[in-house]
């Protein structure tokens, strides 16, 4: 008690003595974790002790998603997403298909019809977008809106239905019931060229006309269709399912006066037509391509976050569908190589236009 206190320090000279004791000592602890990610970052087969079996080497440049690859049987984009070929995208089906792995048609068309309703749902909240019309083809992509229109209603949506050609088929016809049963309205092509301007009658169109297999030129009634969703008679936002109607799958919108989708939900991979897509929102729905396939075709996919059962390509993330954000980064069969995700929360909170693509600094 008798002693005599000696004077506080200042404020900056304890924050300087702290300071000074606190970072040597995390030093070891970052240097660590930088290694370790730096390490997460290389490609399998260049990590000590890893195996080889991702052919020829991939190199993921640092702030960008530009995926440098030698031998690749698919064409690469500068996002780093594989596109394909209809007839690449016609060989991974009959590998899908086929007794090594067992997929059937309908399990491929309800994976995918589930894929773009989660896409339109999340840009095009039911709240916002209640009313949908889906435009369904005579063939697998008609089947694929099919299974879309029914998840929408299971989502909250209104939703009618256009199938003027339809296919008699077991899994056509089972999915016509489903749709019937849940008291989906049908409505015919005449009606709805005859009729009010679909943005008077619909928030949100759904084409699942042709797919990638489709060539030539369409036939009536689908002309008129697409005739209905040209830019010149203004239509409602438009969802394309993998491919938009109308667009070579190969060269794209090859005319140049095509319809013109704000959302685009390519199936299992896009399609190299989709390299011309300018719209906002491009997903990729295909969470089942199992990994010996992904590598087989040197596939480089977005990668899937949580639950998703779609992955954006490009596009920000709207208010309705849950705040802004970044594309998400591509993945070698599943495996995550490139993300906002495992980069800081703080990052991922950067407002839109921040993404800096300047650096070409490997990682």
């Amino acid at each position: 008690l008798g002693q005599q206190r000696s004077p506080s320090r200042h404020p900056r000279a304890r924050l300087h003595t702290l300071r000074s004791r606190l970072v040597p000592a995390c030093m070891p602890v970052v240097s660590q974790a930088s290694h370790h990610l730096s390490n997460r970052a290389k490609p399998a087969h260049s990590r000590p002790g890893a195996g080889s079996r991702v052919a020829g080497p991939r190199v993921v440049t640092r702030r960008t998603n530009f995926v440098r690859s030698s031998g690749n049987t698919t064409a690469m984009a500068d996002d780093g997403v594989s596109f394909v070929s209809a007839a690449q995208a016609k060989e991974i089906d009959e590998k899908l298909m086929g007794p090594e792995f067992g997929f059937s048609i309908d399990q491929l068309m309800e994976l995918a019809g589930l894929s773009v309703a989660s896409a339109l749902c999340e840009v095009y909240p039911p709240r916002s977008h209640s009313r949908v019309l889906v435009l369904c083809g005579p063939g697998n992509n008609g089947g694929d809106g099919l299974v879309a229109a029914r998840h929408l209603f299971h989502f909250g949506y209104q939703v009618e239905v256009c199938y003027p050609k339809r296919t008699d088929r077991p899994i056509y016809n089972g999915l016509v019931t489903q749709l019937s049963t849940l008291g989906i309205p049908f409505v015919d092509a005449e009606t709805l060229r005859g009729g009010d301007p679909l943005v008077t009658t619909c928030d949100v169109v759904v084409d699942a006309l042709f797919g990638f297999s489709f060539t030539g030129a369409p036939r009536a009634p689908f002309d008129a269709l697409l005739e209905l969703l040209n830019p010149h008679n203004s239509p409602p936002p438009i969802v394309a399912v993998d491919i938009p109607s109308g667009w070579s799958v190969d060269e794209g919108d090859e005319s140049g006066e095509g319809m013109r989708p704000e959302l685009l939900v390519s199936l299992t991979a896009p399609k190299l037509g989709a390299k011309t897509f300018k719209g906002p929102h491009h997903f990729v729905g295909g969470r089942f391509v199992p990994p010996a396939i992904a590598e087989e075709f040197e596939l480089v996919l977005p990668q899937y976050m949580g639950s998703d059962q779609c992955a954006r390509v490009s596009g920000l993330l709207t208010p309705g569908g849950g705040g802004f954000g970044f594309i998400k980064g591509p993945t070698v069969g599943g495996v995550l190589m490139k993300s906002p995700a495992n980069e800081s929360a703080e990052e991922a909170k950067r407002p839109p236009g921040y993404w800096d693509t300047s650096s070409d600094e490997d990682e």
